[in-house]
């Protein structure tokens, strides 16, 4: 592949496009939150501040691949069928779409936007491949209820010339301290696709980390990127199991975060004798393993902090889909963790 140049769409706070530049990959964000631009300029990444749907894609001409984590909302299936008549409108779209027989305003049409929005991948791809300049590698992630619609993308898409892999990844099993699952799909136009080794044991509550396949990493633990704070300590999730306020998750310093999301600020954190206190944005951002010193700006910062893509999940991502070598990849999530995570 000639020099990699991204182009990474609904690009949020950066956790995708930090992992490229440790990489050593260029890389354009496209995001219109406004809070996510304030962070993403503090942190000097290059960023087009606007709706996706507005870019002209041709100023990108030169870009050879294509990342992107849409909005979630129209996956779900939770509610009475609500979230289920939305998927099933989503897959219906990616045909459509792949006939050439339906725009991005008739998308729009047919009820929620957000429908649009979660296109918009497979329509800059689709737009490429008509242009005569396919991408030579997509990268898509999303919540692991996702999966039906990047498995209808990979139909679209072999049709195509593309070799496409999709399924759900641990973020534990790369090493990021949070059991996080995320639905990937990876496709190259040459080559073929694969999905990114496992580096770390899977965790499992009850189970020694020390156990398990020797060849792998332990999980990596809360306390083991959190290194100022005393222990031991355990969170509080902000959420009752099954929907009881009063079974609340539990997680110890000695495991991974449960995961991260948009409210991890009322999360509580019961420490040595009695305390008990929040994580600051840096040790929230940490869990997601951003880089301790990331320059956060903007309001809404948890939720900006939930939304990302762990950095470190995204640079086993894009080395995987771009046949970077592992000396490579060791040395970004090196410098991404600190030192404090290894592969």
């Amino acid at each position: 592949m000639q020099a990699i140049k991204i182009v990474d769409l609904f690009a949020g706070p950066g956790g995708l496009d930090i992992a490229a530049e440790k990489l050593g990959l260029a890389v354009t964000g496209i995001e219109w939150d406004d809070d996510a631009c304030a962070t993403r300029r503090r942190q000097g990444l290059h960023t087009i501040h606007s709706d996706v749907r507005k870019v002209d894609q041709t100023a990108f001409a030169d870009a050879n691949v294509l990342t992107g984590g849409p909005p979630c909302q129209t996956y779900t299936v939770a509610g009475a069928g609500a979230g289920r008549r939305a998927l099933d409108k989503v897959l219906r779209c990616t045909e459509l779409m792949a006939e050439g027989s339906l725009s991005p305003s008739d998308v729009i049409k047919l009820g929620d936007e957000r429908t649009a929005l979660v296109l918009e991948p497979l329509r800059w791809a689709l737009e490429a491949i008509r242009a005569g300049r396919p991408y030579q590698a997509i990268v898509l992630e999303q919540v692991r209820t996702v999966i039906p619609v990047w498995e209808a993308v990979a139909t679209v898409l072999r049709q195509h010339g593309y070799s496409v892999v999709c399924d759900v990844l641990k973020a534990e099993e790369y090493g990021v301290p949070q059991t996080r699952r995320r639905a990937i799909l990876i496709a190259r136009h040459q080559g073929r696709a694969s999905l990114p080794k496992t580096t770390h044991r899977p965790h499992r509550k009850g189970v020694n980390r020390l156990s398990g396949d020797p060849e792998k990493q332990p999980w990596v633990t809360m306390s083991d990127v959190l290194t100022h704070r005393p222990t031991p300590f355990t969170v509080v999730s902000n959420y009752g199991t099954g929907g009881d306020p009063k079974a609340r998750g539990r997680r110890n310093h000695d495991e991974p975060s449960a995961t991260v999301t948009g409210k991890i600020d009322r999360n509580r954190v019961l420490g040595p004798h009695g305390s008990e206190n929040r994580f600051t944005h840096p040790e929230a951002g940490m869990l997601q393993t951003f880089p301790a010193d990331y320059r956060w700006s903007g309001s809404r910062i948890p939720q900006q902090i939930g939304n990302a893509i762990p950095p470190v999940l995204a640079a086993h991502v894009l080395s995987a889909a771009l046949d970077l070598d592992r000396e490579t990849l060791g040395a970004a999530v090196k410098d991404l963790s600190g030192g404090t995570i290894r592969i």
